[in-house]
């Protein structure tokens, strides 16, 4: 019985991802709706690692 309920869930938990992703995929389809280049990734990354603030590297010494 236990099997069967372990089954059954692994069953809901697939579907329920497999529905968010592809909520997400019409979320960014919409968002982009013309797609990305090869030729847009620099300027992509530029954009993420400018919202985002430095590391800074500890010396151990």
């Amino acid at each position: 019985m236990s099997e069967l309920f372990r089954e059954a869930f692994r069953t809901y938990s697939a579907q329920q991802a497999r529905r968010t992703l592809d909520e997400l995929g019409e979320y960014a389809a919409g968002r982009n709706p013309k797609g990305y280049t090869e030729a847009d990734v620099p300027r992509l990354i530029k954009e993420v690692r400018a919202g985002k603030p430095r590391r800074r590297v500890r010396s151990n010494g």
